[in-house]
């Protein structure tokens, strides 16, 4: 039968049951299908070309290409590149030194906007958060009018003063493109760490004003340490977005001729690829670029992810002791000259009952004689 009589009247049909099994791969399928598309089968054609190389016959490849297995001879090359190895070098520095300012600044903006004595921060958030709204390309346009002499008037205000600035020199267009990812990236993490934020229950509040807490010790004792997990994916964002660093460094290789095709890693795999046709070396440098980003990321995370100092040496010290876990937390048995958590709690017990008895033979001379039997009988 394709229907049954359940005893709450209702009637069962098995074409609906597996019409709702269904129903959640069907409306999964768009995503999962764009999920695929642009995500899971680049990545394995990405790593199934970083092992082939092509042959051309002839000055140009007019006399036939031909395709053939590499192994890790991209990956050697690729290694070998001093120019890419440099770059990656350089991201690692630009990271160590833009992402804590980036977070530290974003931190702070968020604190401010979501202190009792703000004015206007839905106006504020929204304004912080517009630099993202900016694509990276036009941002770095408009960034490089102000780094360009001649053009910003930053450059001709500094001059005026004395100074001689050069934001696009060979020692600081670094640090100028740091800014840039900076004043884009700064307003969307501020909202990440905003979110968490407002997730703080207000009774903590409360009870911090009620223990005579400050502004300053509320933003250090109880919303940085609730904020943790909020700083800890902002960072490891950063840190996957540093060596991803394309677009700011070409646009700003037209004005910066310190900017060279190998000044970041993602630059340097982008030329190998169109510039001059290497896709194998450049599929490799991409391996070698997610590679970087998982094992920093997983550094981080367990650096941030470790327990705390007294619980690390409370374990060393059971170690040292040879105190297995199983001996430590077994509570079935008594240990060995150690009597058992229920024998204490027995005499705990009794302890209480005896002192109970005193103080009532105290207040009614009477009962001792009832008490010594109820003794005795124990």
């Amino acid at each position: 039968m394709s229907a049954t009589q359940p005893k709450n009247g209702f009637r069962t049909s098995t074409k609906a049951t597996s019409a709702q099994k269904r129903a959640p791969w069907i409306l999964l399928a768009p995503f999962l299908a764009l999920f695929l598309l642009t995500f899971v089968i680049p990545i394995i054609s990405a790593l199934f070309q970083s092992f082939t190389t092509v042959d051309r016959k002839g000055l140009f490849g007019e006399d036939g290409v031909v395709g053939r297995f590499a192994g890790f001879d991209n990956y050697v090359t690729a290694l070998n590149d001093n120019g890419f190895v440099a770059s990656i070098g350089r991201m690692l520095l630009f990271g160590v030194v833009q992402v804590p300012v980036m977070i530290i600044a974003c931190t702070i903006l968020a604190l401010l906007l979501e202190s009792a004595s703000a004015r206007w921060p839905g106006f504020f958030r929204a304004v912080y958060f517009m630099p993202y709204g900016v694509p990276g390309v036009i941002a770095t346009i408009l960034w490089s009018f102000l780094y360009v002499p001649g053009l910003s008037p930053i450059v001709s205000l500094l001059q005026s003063m004395g100074l001689q600035p050069d934001f696009l020199g060979a020692n600081s267009v670094l640090w100028s493109i740091a800014n840039i990812v900076t004043w884009t990236y700064t307003g969307y993490n501020m909202l990440i760490i905003v979110a968490q934020l407002k997730s703080i229950p207000g009774e903590v509040y409360e009870a911090a004003k009620v223990d005579g807490a400050g502004p300053f010790q509320v933003a250090w004792r109880i919303q940085i340490p609730l904020i943790a997990p909020a700083l800890v994916l902002t960072t490891v964002f950063s840190i996957i977005g540093t060596l991803q660093l394309f677009a700011e460094p070409q646009i700003l290789s037209t004005v910066a001729p310190a900017i060279d095709t190998e000044y970041t890693p993602n630059y340097a795999a982008y030329t190998n690829a169109f510039a001059f046709n290497e896709y194998g070396v450049a599929s490799a440098q991409a391996v070698i670029i997610a590679l970087a980003a998982f094992i920093l990321s997983f550094a981080f995370l367990a650096l941030t992810n470790r327990p705390p100092k007294d619980e690390r040496d409370r374990k060393k010290r059971a170690k040292r002791d040879g105190l297995g876990p199983r001996r430590r937390y077994r509570t079935d048995a008594p240990a060995a000259g150690r009597p058992s958590r229920w024998g204490e709690a027995r005499r705990a017990l009794q302890t209480r009952a005896s002192a109970v008895r005193a103080v009532t033979s105290k207040a009614d001379p009477g009962l001792q004689s009832g008490h010594a039997a109820t003794a005795e009988g124990d």
